[in-house]
């Protein structure tokens, strides 16, 4: 059977959303959020998708591929390849990477980062295309219809639960906590965010934030932590990002909002909650062994370097 890789076209978004859930059933793909991100992809990124199809036009395979613009260094590059469980050995995942390297090497990356499940044959696939293994992370999943979730507790005095809803008329201070959080986040790459209104157009904006579930512990009127939600419509939910600011950990807050989340959740009819986790991130990890999540699969970061 033939494989193509092309670019994506608008009409692609199910097929690769169906894709993407059939590899990496952990994570939210819907066609809604892949559209968007596709038309909101920051200009520095050079951001591609691609598809592999068959000659009858089914989509096989995916790409998601780019230049790291907003990592401390430049020249990172990024290519997740994900291939249909039913369609593999057809070539899809090769010609997908070997597309994705070459343009990348074309706008000046130096490195390539690729994420794969842990799997032996993912290994001997990366290792035979000149990859390297790093860092992992691991996905873990909690099923809401099952689970005693904690009980919810008062917040101690002074501090106050809201919603991401509450601060829509000036979402700046969830932004300015947003990056306080992510600049030292464990990772290779890192991120900086620096640009409020790229964020509120992407992050604040996107389809699959949920602000009424979206979890904000307020100190004496300062946002200091949260649990951003994200749902699909589908009943599943995802923990898009949970974290405190550096002067207000050690305070159990971030266990708090996300607490206060995830039985919102519930209630809301989300019937599995998903999450992810950088396997060096023990408090993270401890937090969320707590709330009853379980390590459902595990995946590794490779990096080559190209050009």
């Amino acid at each position: 059977m033939t494989v193509i890789v092309r670019d994506v076209r608008a009409p692609d978004a199910e097929g690769f959303a169906r894709v993407r859930r059939a590899a990496l059933p952990f994570m939210l793909a819907t066609a809604e959020q892949l559209a968007f991100d596709w038309a909101h992809a920051h200009p520095d990124s050079h951001y591609r998708p691609l598809v592999a199809v068959t000659e009858e036009g089914g989509i096989v395979g995916t790409a998601q591929v780019g230049i790291a613009h907003d990592a401390p260094r430049p020249g990172i590059g990024y290519a997740n390849v994900y291939v249909d469980p039913a369609h593999q050995g057809l070539g899809a995942g090769t010609l997908l990477l070997r597309t994705a390297e070459e343009y990348l090497a074309e706008r000046g990356a130096r490195t390539v980062y690729s994420w794969a499940l842990d799997e032996p044959a993912n290994h001997a696939w990366a290792e035979r295309r000149g990859y390297s293994s790093s860092r992992s992370a691991h996905f873990l999943r909690l099923d809401l219809t099952k689970a005693g979730l904690p009980p919810l507790q008062d917040p101690p005095a002074g501090v106050e639960l809201r919603t991401a809803e509450d601060f829509a008329a000036d979402p700046r201070p969830l932004f300015e906590l947003d990056a306080v959080t992510t600049a030292d986040e464990p990772g290779d790459v890192g991120a900086e965010l620096d640009d409020y209104a790229h964020w509120r157009e992407t992050t604040w904006e996107h389809p699959l934030l949920d602000r009424a579930l979206t979890t904000v512990a307020v100190v004496d009127g300062v946002p200091a932590a949260f649990s951003a939600a994200q749902t699909d419509g589908l009943g599943r939910y995802s923990s898009g990002m949970t974290g405190t600011a550096p002067a207000y950990r050690g305070r159990g807050l971030a266990k708090l909002a996300k607490n206060a989340s995830l039985h919102r959740a519930r209630a809301a009819g989300c019937t599995e909650a998903f999450t992810g986790n950088d396997a060096g991130n023990g408090p993270m990890l401890a937090i969320n062994k707590w709330f009853g999540y379980e390590i459902s699969a595990t995946e590794v970061r490779y990096v080559r370097t190209i050009g």
